[in-house]
């Protein structure tokens, strides 16, 4: 068994108390709270590890802490990516990628619409029915308007959401 040295729980006391101030009503790790709880114990196991590795008689110092809170971080952080994807239905988390990638290509070519054949050809959701609901509910929500001159179709996002862009 490797125990921390002050100097290193010191920092495992920091880095747990951060993790816990956002776990909390409005707190950035509110949606990963199973996983974020864990966060700092995994860190300290990790930095045991690193500092085993190194010199299994010694004590956890604190740059192996340091150094394995950092990678606990960062799964930390992955783990709020993939649960906030996991956490939608499947509808809505089309429409969400959907909106995303519109708002973007807009901005990025500085445009307020987009051909919808273009969007259909290179944007996140190809199968017609899934592109279809995600457009229905994204009108519905006022983020976009369909519009369609003749036989061409275009989707023009809501001129709020590009004001600072455009």
């Amino acid at each position: 068994m490797l125990t921390l040295t002050p100097e290193a729980k010191q920092a495992f006391i920091t880095y747990h108390d951060t993790i816990e101030t956002q776990l909390g009503e409005g707190g950035e790790l509110r949606d990963v709270r199973d996983v974020a709880s864990k966060t700092a114990d995994n860190a300290a196991r990790l930095a045991a590890l690193l500092q085993w590795f190194e010199d299994p008689q010694g004590t956890i110092e604190r740059e192996y802490f340091e150094r394995a809170s950092r990678i606990a971080a960062w799964h930390l952080n992955e783990s709020r990516w993939f649960f906030g994807e996991l956490a939608l239905p499947s509808d809505l988390a089309d429409a969400v990628r959907l909106d995303n990638w519109i708002v973007n290509y807009c901005r990025q070519k500085k445009v307020p619409m987009i051909p919808s054949r273009e969007l259909r050809q290179y944007g996140p959701v190809r199968d017609k029915k899934r592109f279809n609901a995600a457009l229905e509910d994204l009108t519905e929500r006022g983020r976009l308007r369909d519009i369609r001159e003749g036989k061409r179709r275009f989707i023009e996002v809501n001129p709020h959401l590009l004001e600072t862009a455009l």
